[in-house]
């Protein structure tokens, strides 16, 4: 696998390299061009293979499988309900997205310590199991639409709170969400950068995650890819499974309607 991607990569930079003799292309073309080109050999699906196996297999003190972790379709169906969340569940009395559903059927079913997965960095312990888990339930809905519910008061409330976290200017930059994805046409660097105000289109934006980031190896879930934006904007980082990064993914999750979902991506 990673000789594929390294492989890839040096095709993708010669690719380019022609390209720009020949005839020239925009920065949006060439990123496609290599995103493509790195497609075949996405990492993302050993992360996959992980979380499968993972919601399989018994574990954690009560020696049990997640298989009757209820994700809003009822226990046990996974296909279909990553483009359903965030949303209102009953037995928590919340509004939860993915991560922070699947531990409290970790917790719920598997007797594992919830507050302590919280706790625990991206990448490690049981927080890199979580991560994986939601890489196979997200690839289990890959091409559908999203269609999150606004039925509950509680999901509309979240729409609308995410909606001024969005839009909230702050930190050392006095930057807000909405600096780089309020509008159309802006980028950095290379970087077209989506209007998450409205549906960006299929794969874009919150459509895209979770991914596979190239440029330090590592499988980035929904809400670490918003943690990584406050850390860009100079905000503390939110905690995890916080109401304000649900209610956040609520309102990118709601504008994102109709557009379908090709998680698990690749980024550079």
């Amino acid at each position: 696998m990673k000789t594929r991607t390294l492989a890839a990569l040096a095709v993708a930079g010669l690719a380019a390299g022609l390209a720009s003799a020949q005839s020239p292309k925009s920065a949006t073309q060439s990123i496609e061009e290599y995103r493509a080109m790195l497609a075949d050999g996405n990492p993302a699906e050993l992360f996959e293979a992980k979380g499968e196996s993972l919601w399989k297999h018994k574990r954690g003190p009560k020696n049990a499988s997640l298989e009757q972790c209820d994700l809003g379709k009822g226990p046990g169906v996974v296909k279909g309900a990553f483009v359903e969340l965030p949303r209102f569940f009953a037995d928590t009395g919340k509004v939860q997205d993915l991560e922070s559903r699947l531990v409290t059927c970790m917790e719920r079913l598997q007797g594992l310590d919830a507050a302590e997965i919280a706790k625990t960095p991206f990448g490690r312990g049981e927080m890199a199991n979580v991560t994986a888990l939601a890489t196979w339930i997200a690839a289990e809905s890959k091409g559908l639409a999203f269609n999150l519910p606004q039925s509950h008061a509680q999901e509309r409330v979240a729409y609308e709170a995410g909606k001024r976290i969005f839009f909230m200017r702050g930190g050392t930059h006095d930057f807000s969400c909405a600096s780089c994805h309020g509008e159309e046409g802006k980028r950095i660097r290379l970087q077209d950068l989506p209007n998450l105000t409205k549906n960006p289109g299929d794969g874009v934006g919150f459509a895209a995650w979770p991914a596979y980031r190239v440029s330090n190896g590592q499988m980035w879930s929904m809400q670490l890819r918003l943690n990584d934006c406050y850390r860009q904007q100079r905000f503390p980082y939110p905690e995890f499974g916080s109401d304000a990064l649900t209610a956040l993914s609520t309102y990118l999750g709601v504008n994102a309607k109709g557009a379908k979902s090709a998680a698990p991506t690749i980024k550079r």
